[in-house]
């Protein structure tokens, strides 16, 4: 399974992004290989922040454009909605504490976390350096590709 981070999938859906084709790209190069995406409800959820901000694109998504996407994606036979459970909570807590890493940090930890949790070792993401701190993750296309 490859986790799917939110910096991927905004890259996958919005055209105007520099990294849209490749990241269409490989996601396609994934399935094709019969490989599982991963994502987290926390994902979906940032995805449709990040999406539909006017601040950030020139093109935004509306709240139903943005939610009919996260929907194809968490509906995909492609695509497995990571569960969390107590397991996964205290992981994340653990990871908080031993990493140190303050209030900026939740929301990557607790994706991090969630993945790990899952068995992924491999991530489509826009940004390694959020995640590089756990030294769990291979990232996709490695670093410097």
């Amino acid at each position: 399974m490859i986790g799917i981070d939110t910096s991927f999938l905004v890259a996958w859906v919005i055209p105007e992004h520099p990294e849209h084709a490749a990241c269409r790209r490989m996601a396609d190069h994934a399935v094709r290989q019969g490989r599982v995406l991963g994502l987290t409800p926390g994902i979906l959820a940032e995805f449709i922040h990040v999406v539909t901000d006017p601040r950030r694109f020139a093109k935004p998504l509306d709240m139903t454009q943005a939610t009919a996407i996260a929907r194809f994606w968490a509906d995909a036979a492609e695509v497995t909605i990571l569960p969390q459970s107590q397991e996964l909570a205290d992981l994340w807590c653990d990871w908080l504490q031993l990493h140190r890493l303050g209030r900026k940090r939740l929301l990557d930890t607790l994706i991090a976390a969630t993945w790990h949790h899952a068995g992924i070792t491999e991530v489509f993401t826009l940004n390694p350096a959020d995640f590089e701190v756990f030294d769990a993750f291979t990232f996709l296309p490695p670093l410097g590709e």
